[in-house]
């Protein structure tokens, strides 16, 4: 009898379009530096490099809990105003000095998870779009703010401590440092952890994930609490930086550059795809092109076109790659 061979054919590797695009955004981070390097002038030194670590930092820290928020099909566009107003209590209270600077830190981040928690229970317990409710903060809180402070900065006593949260760690940006912890727990909080796993599912399906047992509205309120508790820390670190609670954060943009930041690093605004890492990338083309630009001289005003231009050139990349991989991945 003739012997018969059996071969067993090597499955075909599955295209991950999350590596794939991580990839590709290291790619165009050498490439920015590449060009900022040729027609920037000063760009690689090392203060240069400083500076860009603590513009990174500035929304980099809040797009953490964004990126969990949108991984979960949600959205959250009160982070500029969040941080305005949060910054603002903070000077107060510490140039009223009745407050112990301990317990101003620990009130802070507790407004901020609380501020926080009204959008998250608008959507989990009334339906409301997270949307619409974080819309409504982003007024009022911005309103506030400025109502607050007449428009002026509200200057906070001299203190050491305040002082070397606004300073720097052997040149590294003490605010940057914070970014770089956060990030590692995140990432730890997104892959090994049973709350990390429920966010991906209610992302991808939330009323499966309800009859799978998680607690879907519970994980939104949560996620929410989370992201105005890091609003706070971005608010400390940024009275610390300029000495001052400055109310016109509001209107500085914080929230494009953080949006903007998770949706680069390859966040699915419709849920259920995205990651910490791809964030971190992200962050770091946006700062990268808004540091870049300034040093070429580009007029202020054109300024967002350009960046405009190229956020919307890398997403349409990531949607390209997405389509593609899933095409092979059909294929395979």
């Amino acid at each position: 009898m003739a012997q018969t061979t059996l071969t067993t054919a090597k499955p075909r590797r599955r295209l991950d379009f999350q590596k794939m695009n991580e990839i590709g955004l290291l790619v165009v981070i050498a490439l920015l530096y590449l060009a900022f390097w040729l027609y920037a002038s000063n760009f690689l030194t090392f203060r240069n490099q400083v500076s860009i670590l603590r513009d990174a930092a500035t929304f980099g820290i809040a797009a953490w809990g964004a990126t969990l928020i949108i991984i979960a099909g949600e959205i959250d566009i009160s982070v500029g105003p969040m941080v305005a107003f949060l910054s603002v209590c903070f000077a107060f209270m510490l140039k009223s000095e009745e407050v112990p600077m301990a317990v101003a830190f620990l009130l802070i981040v507790v407004i901020g998870g609380a501020l926080g928690g009204i959008a998250g229970g608008l959507r989990a317990f009334f339906d409301v779009p997270s949307f619409i409710g974080t819309l409504g903060l982003w007024s009022a809180l911005g309103g506030l703010a400025l109502y607050m402070t007449d428009s002026v900065p509200v200057t906070i006593p001299p203190s050491d401590f305040l002082d070397s949260l606004g300073g720097e760690i052997s040149g590294i940006p003490v605010s940057a440092v914070v970014m770089f912890v956060l990030f590692a727990l995140f990432v730890f909080i997104s892959r090994k952890t049973a709350f990390g796993r429920a966010v991906y599912a209610i992302g991808g399906n939330a009323s499966a994930a309800h009859l799978a047992g998680i607690k879907v509205k519970n994980i939104r309120v949560a996620l929410f609490v989370i992201a105005g508790m890091l609003a706070a820390v971005s608010a400390i670190l940024l009275t610390a930086r300029n000495g001052v609670g400055d109310a016109s954060v509001s209107r500085s943009g914080l929230e494009f550059n953080v949006i903007s930041a998770v949706v680069v690093g390859g966040t699915a605004l419709t849920g259920g795809r995205g990651s910490i890492l791809g964030t971190l990338l992200g962050i770091f083309v946006i700062a990268l092109i808004g540091n870049g630009l300034v040093l070429m001289g580009i007029n202020s005003y054109l300024q967002p076109v350009v960046s405009g231009v190229i956020i919307v050139a890398a997403v349409l990349l990531n949607i390209l790659a997405s389509r593609y991989s899933a095409r092979r991945n059909l294929k395979g």
